[in-house]
């Protein structure tokens, strides 16, 4: 297995984390008697010789290696090194034409030079191998008719149960992969849509005939797939739990923990949702089907589906949100923590699952606070997803966890979803940010959602304790320039009350990094556009923040700022995607004409989705004056797709939220609100 490796000179290549000298020992120990360190050593190689993906001079060099120790019968757990060739071999698959020459083209040519190994590996006496074989095969050797026999012949002698689904999955590969060659591999495959088969199979073909072929689906296809499940369910299986996988320091073990606990029931809906795309009606009388199965697994999986597909479309989502809330009550702790997680990413979409959310938080005293054994508190998952749902059942709650002992840094950041429900709360929010000290080394995450709550609720009271705040920072404190941003917006938003004590601290900062920042709020208090304006255009001689910060800050002056637009049309031609756009929002607010701006915008919406809530942010503020881009706010509104979709998006993401806002500005804007 191990010819020729000395003879590598593997200091003078790379991985990862610098010299590759380390590699020859990883590579002998996947071949160790010892499982411990098979794994440790499997979880180098993902680490280092593979990290995140990439592939290094060394990952060539350890191909030949791989490829020895999957052929070699005496080695344990060659499963896992059959997924990771099958990986580094796959890698230059959708990266471009940049990289078909380089290290990512090389290592699949050599993983196909020994594709004959995978032919072999069909037919091994280990299971898991067998598993993993069929999928290698399809991508590597370059023999259709010889690959299709092949996946034929084993089809007919395997009785393994996950061998045969990975053998379906791979007769989908190949029909995507080989058009040409697919039609026995769809006969094969509708013929095992059908009974008599399996349940389990019987779905497993289904989602690849809905991903290559659907004109082969069933008409009745959803309540097929909803029986089929039910009766997969119903039998006896063998489910991982997720939770007693050995040596679990590896990143290998803490990545399968973190797998279904019956990965390969929701591999195969999740195929079938794939393949049926945009048909929503589809997929959610599908989710309806799993969300209300007899059984908790299937329930648990079709959660976190659920998750991707709201994600990803726009539809009424009321009956799934329904039916995920109704999860809070099971009594399966991974099931109601799914369903509490994907809630928390919904905002004002989780409110049809509010009732249950309002139930459980009441119930659960204990779950209002979570401790981390490293890090801060946080707020809990079902209160802080009742209050993003904007739910005011949450208000007298969180002053509950206000008022108590410990209070979670990120506790301010869900305020401004409830508006004026949250009022209550203005004065221990107060007092909270006049206990931050201000040379804490934490005051980014303590003091920064407390004004961002603040400013939501817009507590005039507040404004003693941001101006202690803001005078009294200390400098070179970590992300000082962040809190002293928020400070200023706060003082925007709330300091006329108190504008005699604001405006002298405002009018100190104009000859500072915090200009334009401090401009516009001193704007916002004294609207006097003659202090202000001076100081916005002597920063668009700035750097590149500061640039951003003071054209956001001209725009909102409208056309008192005409004297700024000499300094503002060359920034229409800035590098900076976001520069351009600022500078197009300012310039055509304040000279009223859209002839420079307009088509800056419009590429703006096309080459950055993210920038569109920008885009009509500033359409808003033109009126009338901003048709000339109407038609892509209606664009936008026929879509389906959300517009940063992203099905795969982790835990904690936005999109949904941004999405929605997106959304309702375009209405508004159209129906000249």
């Amino acid at each position: 297995m191990f010819t020729g490796i000395d003879e590598v000179d593997w200091a003078s290549l790379r991985h990862a984390y610098g010299s590759a000298e380390d590699v020859p020992g990883l590579l002998r120990g996947l071949a160790s008697v010892d499982p411990v360190e098979r794994e440790r050593a499997l979880d180098g190689m993902y680490g280092a010789v593979h990290h995140q993906g990439d592939v290094y001079d060394s990952t060539l060099a350890c191909v030949p290696f791989l490829l020895a120790l999957v052929a070699s019968g005496q080695v344990a757990d060659r499963a896992g090194i059959v997924e990771l060739v099958v990986s580094i071999g796959a890698e230059c698959e959708g990266r471009g034409s940049a990289v078909e020459s380089g290290l990512y083209a090389r290592a699949r040519v050599g993983v196909r030079a020994g594709a004959e190994v995978f032919v072999r590996l069909t037919g091994d006496a280990d299971a898991s191998v067998r598993r993993a074989a069929p999928g290698a095969l399809v991508r590597f050797l370059d023999e259709p008719d010889r690959v299709l026999g092949l996946l034929r012949e084993r089809l007919a002698l395997e009785r393994d149960e996950r061998v045969l689904l990975a053998l379906t999955e791979s007769l989908g590969l190949f029909v995507r992969r080989r058009p040409e060659h697919a039609a026995e591999a769809l006969e094969l495959l509708t013929a095992r849509s059908s009974a008599p088969f399996d349940p389990g199979l019987r779905l497993a073909a289904l989602g690849q005939l809905a991903v290559c072929a659907p004109d082969r689906l069933p008409p009745d296809l959803v309540p097929v797939a909803v029986g089929l499940l039910r009766e997969r369910s119903a039998r006896p299986v063998h489910r991982r739990d997720g939770v007693d996988c050995p040596h679990s320091g590896t990143l290998v073990s803490r990545l399968r923990r973190l797998r279904p606990s019956d990965e390969e029931g929701s591999q195969l809906l999740r195929t079938l949702h794939r393949g049926l795309g945009d048909r929503l009606d589809a997929r959610k009388a599908l989710l309806k089907g799993q969300l209300t199965s007899p059984d908790s697994v299937d329930r648990c999986n079709a959660v976190w589906m659920a998750a991707g597909l709201l994600r990803e479309w726009r539809a009424d989502w009321t009956e799934p949100v329904s039916l995920i809330g109704a999860q809070l009550g099971a009594d399966e702790g991974r099931l109601r923590d799914a369903a509490v997680s994907v809630l928390e990413d919904l905002f004002g979409l989780a409110a049809p699952a509010a009732d249950d959310l309002a139930a459980l938080v009441t119930s659960r005293p204990d779950l209002w606070v979570r401790r981390w054994e490293r890090g801060a508190p946080t707020l809990g998952g079902a209160l802080k997803a009742l209050a993003r749902s904007g739910d005011s059942r949450a208000t007298p709650v969180l002053a509950e966890v206000l008022a108590g002992p410990v209070v979670p840094d990120d506790l301010g950041q869900v305020i401004g979803h409830l508006g004026p429900a949250a009022a209550p709360l203005a004065p221990v929010l107060r007092r909270r940010l006049g206990e931050v000290p201000r040379d804490s080394s934490r005051i980014f995450e303590r003091a920064v959602p407390l004004l961002a709550a603040l400013t939501a609720l817009g507590d005039e009271g507040a404004v003693p304790e941001v101006l202690r705040l803001l005078r009294g920072l200390p400098a070179g404190l970590r992300q000082r320039d962040a809190v002293v941003e928020a400070a200023l917006h706060a003082l925007g938003r709330i300091g006329g009350a108190a504008a005699s004590e604001v405006i002298p601290v405002l009018r100190g900062l104009l000859e500072t990094a915090h200009a334009a920042v401090a401009a516009s709020a001193l704007y916002a208090v004294e609207g006097d556009v003659t202090v202000v304006l001076p100081v916005l255009i002597g920063e668009l001689a700035q750097g590149r923040p500061r640039r951003r910060a003071a054209s956001g800050a001209l725009a909102r002056l409208g056309s008192a700022a005409g004297p700024a637009l000499p300094g503002l049309r060359p920034l229409l031609r800035a590098e900076d995607l976001w520069e351009r756009v600022s500078a197009a929002d300012a310039v055509w607010r304040i000279s009223g004409d859209g002839d420079l701006s307009a088509p800056v915008l419009r590429a703006a919406w096309t080459e950055d989705p993210s920038a569109r809530r920008t885009v009509t942010s500033c359409l808003a503020a033109l009126g009338p004056a901003g048709a000339p881009l109407h038609d892509l706010l209606r664009a936008e509104l026929a879509a389906r797709r959300r517009h940063l979709a992203s099905p795969s998006g982790g835990h904690g993401s936005h999109d949904v939220l941004e999405d929605e806002r997106l959304v309702r500005a375009c209405r508004e804007v159209l129906a000249g609100r």
